[in-house]
């Protein structure tokens, strides 16, 4: 076990302060990585304010941050994909019972024995996992990704929760050239799905209740921005991908219900 520093909430009405956490060592299937960079999530504020504790409760200290880029410093003898040096990212979780049918098929998102990047029991050291606002973290190697060097670090390490959110629901409906896709809010989550889109070559008009925002959906590659009652018609026959919190997706959609798809 060594030490590491980082930001930790002491409850959930105290601010982020620095502290020193323990990290396990690396064993023949870990990776050690400096943290370089770390999203912040709107996730990371429920958690440290306890504001999910009905079904994912705050075990306080908490170390939040689940968008992790950094640099392999170390790496186990049985670890065959890194080497120190790379650069990799870490996500929303860190280890899963790797038996169940869902690990079986590549889906260790759904295994009902995950455990997440911080706020889950920590099979290792006791307590729970913390996350990614510290400076160093060991994980498994299935659970690490490679970053490419041409990327810049720091705007990549959204990608690690915005980012697969928004690209697999359009990825799995085959959101392609021509095709029309509608993002419903420009924020954390929005912003990347127009950009998303937009990549693959759809016609991508952005709904939001922020006249104001409009200039930003355009730079990020939509072709239109309406506001935040849905104008899909019947013959829209598109993708609309709900990126808000706020319950309204049902105003107006009808027809993409029947014609089109829906994520939120």
């Amino acid at each position: 076990m060594y030490n590491a520093k980082a930001y930790s909430a002491a409850s959930a009405t105290s601010p982020l302060a620095s502290a020193t956490i323990p990290r396990r060592d690396s064993t023949e299937r870990d990776v050690q990585l400096e943290i370089l960079f770390c999203g912040i999530c709107h996730s990371d504020l429920h958690q440290v304010r306890n504001e999910w504790r009905d079904v994912m409760p705050t075990v306080y200290p908490c170390v939040p941050g689940h968008e992790i880029v950094g640099r392999v410093t170390r790496v186990g003898s049985a670890v065959t994909r890194y080497k120190a040096g790379d650069l990799v990212a870490v996500g929303c979780m860190v280890d899963s019972d790797r038996t169940c049918h869902h690990c079986r098929e590549g889906l260790e998102q759904f295994c009902p024995n995950m455990t997440l990047t911080y706020n889950s029991p920590d099979k290792y050291l006791g307590g729970v996992t913390y996350g990614g606002y510290s400076e160093s973290i060991v994980v498994d190697e299935h659970f690490v990704l490679r970053v490419p060097s041409n990327l810049d670090l720091a705007g990549a390490a959204p990608l690690l929760c915005a980012g697969i959110t928004t690209y697999s629901p359009i990825r799995h409906w085959g959101v392609s050239n021509g095709k029309k896709v509608g993002v419903v809010g420009l924020g954390g989550l929005g912003h990347m799905g127009v950009k998303f889109a937009h990549a693959f070559g759809a016609h991508v008009v952005v709904f939001t209740t922020s006249p104001g925002k409009k200039e930003a959906a355009l730079g990020l590659g939509a072709d239109g921005q309406r506001p935040a009652v849905l104008d899909v018609h019947r013959d829209h026959r598109g993708f609309v991908e709900d990126d808000t919190s706020t319950p309204h997706i049902d105003q107006g959609v009808g027809g993409a219900e029947i014609y089109g798809h829906i994520s939120a």
